[in-house]
């Protein structure tokens, strides 16, 4: 497969993937800072995420929406996903900021409205993320712009990465890549069961890489030695920058080493 020409398999150089996600702390210019030394450190994409708070959850200080425990602990959902959302308004410029610097940028939706913005704004590729990947109507109406489609499974089980990848095939998608992920934030890395790149290749016929949230690089170098044809990696310039997200990134030069 292939994304904005560069081709993605095991015979390839691996696909590098700068996930900035919350790492832009609400500035559109930390945003394309960020956008920028991704660029440096030699990555092939970078990649950010399409939603609202809105679109995610609901204002409610009821327990379930609560997070108890981990990094998130003490915060209801709507006001995290608030806190690190990238405004719909800033995705034209931060599409066209990259294609000016020559990075590829694409981006995860995680509803219908948001593959409408990213087609209006021409994204070269989707991602779904783990929590998604159940939702076959937003599977399916992503399969069906015939873009290329990386998805996470971490949240899935065997049958249900099989739901998916069959919808999406069925909805026109020819290029399937998908991502071994331990949905866990940072995830431990003696849960890191990396031999199951193999049986996901195995099982699919697809490609596969390693979304990571683990800290350091031993998974993802690990993984490439495995098999693994794309590695998704969290990015920030600089971990002191708190957000949502930072205590699971790499800097620039952990990024640039790996």
């Amino acid at each position: 497969m292939q994304i904005n020409g560069r081709k993605i398999g095991k015979n390839e150089a691996p696909y590098i993937i700068a996930e900035i996600s919350a790492n832009h702390n609400g500035s559109i210019e930390k945003a394309k800072k960020t956008i920028e030394e991704a660029k440096k450190c030699k990555v092939d994409a970078v990649k950010m995420q399409t939603y609202t708070a809105d679109t995610m959850t609901i204002k409610c200080l009821k327990e379930d929406f609560r997070i108890d425990k981990g990094i998130w602990k003490g915060n209801y959902l709507y006001d995290l996903y608030k806190e690190a959302e990238t405004p719909y308004e800033w995705h034209k410029e931060l599409f066209e900021y990259a294609e000016k610097i020559g990075i590829t940028l694409f981006s995860t939706p995680f509803d219908e409205t948001a593959v409408d913005l990213l087609e209006e704004i021409n994204t070269p590729a989707y991602k779904i993320a783990s929590f998604e990947i159940t939702d076959l109507p937003l599977i399916r109406k992503v399969a069906k712009t015939n873009k290329p489609l990386l998805m996470s499974t971490g949240m899935a089980s065997v049958e249900e990465i099989r739901e998916a990848v069959e919808c999406a095939k069925s909805s026109g998608c020819e290029s399937i890549l998908l991502f071994h992920c331990i949905s866990a934030y940072p995830a431990p890395i003696e849960q890191a069961n990396l031999l199951a790149i193999r049986e996901l290749r195995e099982n699919f016929k697809c490609e596969i890489g390693l979304s990571d949230h683990s800290i350091g690089l031993t998974a993802p170098i690990t993984a490439v030695a495995i098999g693994a044809s794309a590695i998704e990696k969290h990015f920030t310039l600089n971990k002191k920058d708190k957000s949502p997200d930072s205590e699971f990134s790499i800097e620039p030069e952990e990024m640039t080493f790996m």
